[in-house]
């Protein structure tokens, strides 16, 4: 019994060293299907090299981009209002901040409260402040959309209607109406300097939208235009809002934020030249016809000062204006050795579908799938029910001469 079982052991351990295996390969001769293997095949090499290697570079390796951006405006704009009589608009009036991250605020329209002081005054007319008597008002009320604290008195307001007296910053600021044209309506011809700064830090690649071809003398003059001059970085404001199918004199009374997107798509296997910013425009905010509750962008600020009696007095501006969001985006690539071949081992693996699909139709769909069925799977009894024969000397069955 040893001895047998010794025996067993070497001949497992014989065969596990001296023997192969391999899989049967069964040659079909026939024309559909030999016809389909090769167009599946077709295939799959043209979505290989087509989309993966000419279309997708699946032969760089990539990076994306890292980026700065500063602007500056430049514009003037005057207006003459019995309010504010002549007056000059330049960057200091209409920029907002002076210095903003990735975006610029620029004023087009306005609504101003001149000369606002702490003391009692009419609140604005409306459901929760009209009034007839003094009983109407709550002393030391204070709404949501109040002005002030009310002091408990029913007053005449601009002598045409009677509303509830409160202590704030008074005269309140009456914003039912905006200016219509907008109030800078010349900010239209304003420009806008955008200086971008990218970086592809695996590449160690940099590079910005000024380019090296651009002078001091040509910066000076050149104005951005998609057609004849698109890589000039300086913006006139109307020409934004025309790319991106907006009326700028429309969107000046309320307001609007813009994008103005800079691309950096780059293949860094061609010269550096090659290497440039594409611009577009689009407007961010939604602008629907149907949809008019709070519509644009539109913000307060306030200039504080001290009159010559040393009472503390303020003028109160409600800005309408467009906001320029600046998105930088892109990525580099780079010939590269492991996604080349990485992509050359996928696309060859890819190559098994067409075996498999064959496989498929061969064995389970055509008419005689039991006929390639029985001359491409050999069925083996189970050794320990069949003869006993001596190790390697089985006959050889009638599929395998068949095939051969």
């Amino acid at each position: 019994m040893a001895a047998a079982a010794g025996g067993g052991c070497c001949g497992v351990l014989y065969s596990f060293l001296f023997e192969y295996d391999t899989p049967r390969i069964v040659l079909i001769k026939s024309r559909k299907v030999g016809l389909m293997n090769r167009l599946v095949q077709l295939a799959i090499l043209a979505y290989v090299i087509g989309w993966v290697f000419v279309w997708e570079k699946g032969y760089q390796e990539t990076d994306s981009v890292v980026s700065s951006v500063t602007t500056k405006v430049k514009g003037l704009a005057v207006t003459n209002t019995s309010e504010l009589g002549l007056r000059i608009w330049d960057v200091a009036d209409y920029v907002i901040p002076p210095q903003g991250e990735n975006a610029v605020f620029i004023m087009t329209n306005l609504i101003i409260t001149l000369n606002q002081t702490q003391s009692s005054c009419p609140e604005l007319p409306d459901k929760t402040t009209t009034c007839s008597s003094d009983s109407d008002c709550t002393a030391g009320y204070i709404g949501t959309h109040s002005n002030g604290i009310q002091t408990g008195k029913c007053v005449v307001y601009r002598g045409r209607s009677k509303t509830c007296e409160i202590f704030g910053w008074c005269p309140v600021e009456d914003d039912e109406t905006v200016p219509n044209p907008a109030f800078l309506k010349d900010a239209e011809n304003f420009t806008l300097l955008v200086k971008n700064n990218i970086w592809y830090p695996k590449f160690n690649f940099t590079k910005r939208n000024i380019l090296p071809t651009i002078n001091s003398t040509y910066l000076k003059s050149c104005k951005y235009h998609p057609q004849t001059d698109r890589f000039c970085p300086i913006f006139r404001l109307r020409t934004m809002t025309d790319a991106a199918g907006q009326d700028f004199q429309e969107m000046a009374v309320q307001g609007g934020v813009m994008g103005l997107q800079i691309n950096w798509d780059c293949d860094l296997d061609k010269p550096y030249s090659r290497c440039v910013p594409k611009y577009s425009f689009r407007r961010i905010d939604n602008k629907d016809s149907s949809h008019t509750v709070s519509p644009g962008y539109n913000f307060r600020f306030a200039k504080y000062y001290q009159t010559a009696e040393g009472v503390d007095s303020r003028t109160l501006i409600k800005a309408y204006g467009i906001r320029f969001d600046i998105m930088v985006f892109g990525q580099a690539g780079k010939f590269n050795i492991i996604p080349t071949m990485i992509n050359i081992g996928s696309g060859l693996a890819l190559f098994g579908v067409a075996t498999v699909l064959c496989d498929i139709i061969v064995l389970y769909f055509m008419k005689k799938r039991y006929y390639y069925r029985e001359k491409k799977y050999k069925y083996v009894e189970d050794y320990e029910l069949g003869n006993s024969t001596s190790y390697g000397s089985q006959e050889e069955s009638p599929q395998d001469r068949d095939v051969r």
